[in-house]
């Protein structure tokens, strides 16, 4: 394996082979660890189940030899048989620590197991040459035939039977010793895996760390350098990384959202600029327009008031020479005047609406509260007289908006009027004024029951001096749905036509709602509320 195709690994990959080979060499150091900590415990099992307690066996087999020997010469000087009982007993027990003895020995305790073979051995001659002799004699010749006996027979039969159980000790305590010392490297061995397995560990912990500082911790903090120096405005700053190949790609990525970012921002900054440019323009053309508006008004204003005086004249002349010289002239003459008057009378209407529709929003006494049900009463009054008998006017419960009470006046006055105006032949006129909420505005409706107005000319029924029909037809200068229109937009609203309905006229209007004004959904919780505490 290369090493230009392992500094391509992952993070991912780096840490899965580290861990992997931490495991190998922990698994590897963990069997050898048990195979330690087995033959540790079969060498503990020797030393305290099988060495010390064969060890202890031949010295208590020694023990029941030399019983043996005293409870015969015993017996020898007294001939009492009760003094037989040391030998009896230690026949007893030497054969009980010969199985004993036996059954701790290993197959491979060949040496033990030979040595314990030769003390049997020589404890049956002992016993055969001597022992059993010696106890026949006294028995059938008495004590002195058996005390002389036993000074005839050597001792040397005994001393190997006991030289035999001092070499069965020698290779016993070998064994004891063996495994003694074999317990102790296997200790020092675990001691010495515990502490390899704790230095892989302490290495790898910190390989661990190399690797995570090397290639997450110091790339992160450079790349986050970067990142806050792109942020802080230096979009053609190039982000790149050194660490990982995750960081690396994703340092790639930022960077080309970084390239997207700035491509646009270049976008966007021309397109400020663009429209910048274009709002200079728009305020130029608004301030134009403001100015030209204002100086149209007021043209518009002095225009109508300087008209007033030479009209009043030539309509006052013109009435003065109809009463004074009707009939004294030709028909043609009387007719000739009549138009004269009905002219300067019409012009006089139109300078005077003219005016009023200059003064809207001009000349201003200021918003306060309005109760709509209030001014409907008092448009209602002044419209009586037209209205006549048959007339019905009615509404529903008004709000009370912020405004001017002369122009909602006005409004209500020109729509109204319209309603009694294009009423149908021989139908009584119903007008109905209603009003709804909504969100944060009224809905304000006027219905009639009249000629109603074409779809086609919805748009321009609003436009100032706008007829829809001949001037003998129906009396009036065409400019009172205008005046109505400025009227509503002055206070914040807007007006529309249902082109809905099929009979009459429904004209729509909205204005805002009073500050402070609950919704209805709260407003009647709060209203049952007040009601059960009245209860």
């Amino acid at each position: 394996m290369s090493l230009f195709s392992v500094r391509t690994w992952t993070l991912r990959r780096r840490i899965v082979a580290l861990c992997i080979a931490v495991g190998v060499l922990l698994s590897a150091l963990g069997v050898f660890a048990a195979i330690t900590a087995a033959q540790n415990n079969r060498q503990l099992d020797d030393v305290l189940n099988r060495a010390s307690p064969m060890r202890a066996a031949g010295e208590s087999l020694n023990t029941a030899y030399v019983d043996q020997e005293t409870g015969i010469r015993g017996f020898a000087i007294t001939g009492n048989e009760a003094n037989l009982q040391p030998f009896n007993q230690g026949l007893a027990d030497e054969q009980r620590l010969v199985s004993r003895i036996e059954g701790l020995l290993h197959p491979e305790d060949t040496a033990i197991r030979d040595e314990l073979t030769e003390v049997r051995q020589r404890a049956d001659v002992w016993h055969r040459e001597v022992a059993e002799p010696v106890i026949a004699l006294i028995k059938a010749e008495g004590t002195q035939a058996g005390q002389d006996r036993l000074k005839s027979t050597s001792t040397e039969r005994f001393d190997a039977l006991r030289v035999a159980i001092a070499d069965m000790q020698d290779d016993i305590q070998v064994l004891r010793t063996k495994s003694a010392d074999a317990a102790k490297q296997s200790s020092r061995t675990m001691v010495a895996i515990q502490i390899t397995a704790a230095a892989i560990i302490i290495l790898a912990g910190s390989a661990l760390l190399l690797l995570l500082d090397r290639m997450v911790s110091r790339p992160v903090t450079e790349l986050a350098e970067q990142v806050r120096e792109v942020a802080d405005g230096d979009y053609d700053r190039h982000i790149a990384s050194s660490g990982s190949p995750e960081l690396a790609g994703l340092a790639t990525d930022v960077d080309g959202m970084r390239q997207k970012i700035a491509a646009e921002l270049s976008e966007v900054r021309e397109a400020r600029s663009q429209i910048e440019w274009v709002n200079d323009q728009l305020k130029v053309q608004a301030e134009e327009l403001t100015r030209s508006n204002r100086d149209l008004e007021q043209f518009a204003y002095v225009a109508s008031h300087d008209l007033q005086e030479p009209l009043r004249k030539v309509a006052s002349f013109c009435q003065l020479l109809q009463r004074r010289y009707a009939g004294q002239l030709d028909e043609r003459a009387d007719q000739y005047i009549a138009f004269a008057v009905d002219g300067a009378q019409r012009m006089q209407r139109l300078i005077n609406d003219l005016l009023a529709f200059s003064r809207i929003g001009r000349l201003t006494a200021g918003f306060t509260e309005v109760d709509l049900d209030h001014v409907l009463t008092e448009v209602r009054s002044q419209l009586e007289v037209r209205a006549g008998e048959d007339a019905e006017i009615s509404w529903g419960e008004l709000p009370t908006v912020e405004g001017e009470e002369p122009l909602l006046t006005t409004l209500f006055v020109n729509l109204i009027g319209n309603s009694l105006k294009f009423r149908r032949p021989e139908v009584p006129p119903v007008i109905r004024v209603s009003a709804e909420r909504d969100g944060g505005e009224w809905r304000i409706n006027v219905r009639d029951n009249g000629i109603g107005i074409e779809a086609e000319f919805a748009d321009k029924v609003f436009v100032i001096f706008q007829r829809l029909h001949a001037r003998d037809a129906y009396e009036g200068t065409g400019i009172g749905l205008a005046i109505v229109k400025k009227i509503v937009e002055y206070h914040g609203g807007r007006i529309w036509l249902d082109l809905e309905v099929e009979d009459g006229t429904s004209v729509w209007f909205t204005l805002p709602v009073l500050p402070g004004t609950p919704d209805e959904e709260s407003a009647a919780p709060e209203q049952e509320a007040r009601e059960e505490v009245t209860a």
